[in-house]
């Protein structure tokens, strides 16, 4: 597999999100011992940036990566996230110092190691100056149990703040073709020399063209209330969605291989992350680093209609940037 850079970090081009094999989608948690399969042949397959949190779960998601690693913590770029529980008792996206504090423990001990190599805020905490949040990171860095720092859905002025306390190594964000507001920041990113990891690249799942009806999905499962999954915006994205499957007839490729090799076309300092339970599905993904694009297939799925509704619901959009 190809390589990319985030910061002085170098992990494979596709990595791995593993929020899926433990909540918010249909079927999660269903079968642990296909999840750990998935992320053992992630790992045969050259993928090293695994991706967890504390709030997946909440804490299994952390316990399960840590069960399917063991053994092979060497092979792993292994990333999880605090921010979205609470340590210290107050509401929202808690990342007071002494919440920091408190969370690695946990994720160490779940995870089964004794450093996280690259540790993310999950979500900017209005509540806690991002200086004096970095820092208490930036305190776990000196003391080996953390080896470098992220943000997630974070925008200019955090970004700059955070990196003049200490050197952020990546943005996690949702970027696909989909979701393409990371662009205005990547400019940004690039001068700092901060990497992005976009989480969701296949749109949840909309992209592949394997969802044709919401009617599929368990009533857990979070797309139900997404607003891109519901009534006329469906119908308006499923057309989106045919555009890629189009193109990927054309570059003998799958519709979510077709919809990875675009992000993958953004730079060296982007690897995306798409979630997966299932090995069949890693595999056809991973299979995205091979698949070559023409200037035309670019530039016809650049040229894609912004996709109707927000990618999040109204309360998740209130915890992001912009």
């Amino acid at each position: 597999m190809k390589t990319a850079k985030l910061g002085d970090l170098e992990v494979g081009c596709i990595g791995l999100g593993a929020m899926g094999m433990s909540m918010a989608y249909t079927g999660h948690g269903s079968d642990d011992d296909e999840s750990i399969r998935t992320v053992q042949r992630a790992l045969d397959l050259g993928v090293t940036l695994i991706d967890t949190a504390e709030v997946y779960g909440p804490y299994v998601n952390e316990e399960l990566i840590g069960r399917a690693i063991r053994g092979r913590r060497d092979e792993v770029v292994l990333t999880t996230k605090f921010g979205l529980i609470s340590h210290t008792g107050r509401e929202g996206a808690d990342s007071a110092p002494e919440s920091v504090r408190t969370a690695v423990e946990g994720s160490l001990r779940r995870l089964g190691v004794d450093h996280i190599d690259l540790y993310y805020q999950h979500r900017v905490d209005p509540g806690t100056p991002i200086e004096e949040t970095i820092g208490a990171v930036a305190d776990l860095v000196a003391a080996g149990k953390v080896r470098h720092i992220g943000l997630s859905e974070a925008w200019t002025d955090t970004i700059r703040r955070a990196h003049a306390t200490h050197p952020i190594t990546a943005l996690q964000s949702e970027y696909s073709l989909f979701t393409r507001d990371q662009e205005e920041i990547l400019p940004l990113l690039r001068g700092l020399g901060i990497g992005l990891v976009p989480y969701s690249p296949l749109g949840r799942g909309f992209l592949t063209g394997q969802i044709r009806s919401v009617e599929d999905f368990a009533d857990d499962d979070m797309r139900k209330s997404n607003p891109r999954f519901v009534g006329e915006a469906f119908a308006r994205n499923l057309a989106l969605a045919d555009e890629v499957q189009a193109v990927a007839a054309e570059a003998g490729a799958t519709a979510a291989q077709v919809a990875l090799a675009w992000v993958l076309s953004k730079g060296p300092d982007v690897a995306p992350i798409p979630g997966t339970k299932r090995v069949a599905r890693l595999e056809e993904n991973v299979g995205a680093d091979a698949v070559e694009l023409t200037a035309y297939q670019l530039r016809r799925l650049d040229e894609l209609p912004a996709p109707e509704g927000e990618h999040h619901t109204a309360d998740q959009m209130r915890l992001i940037e912009r």
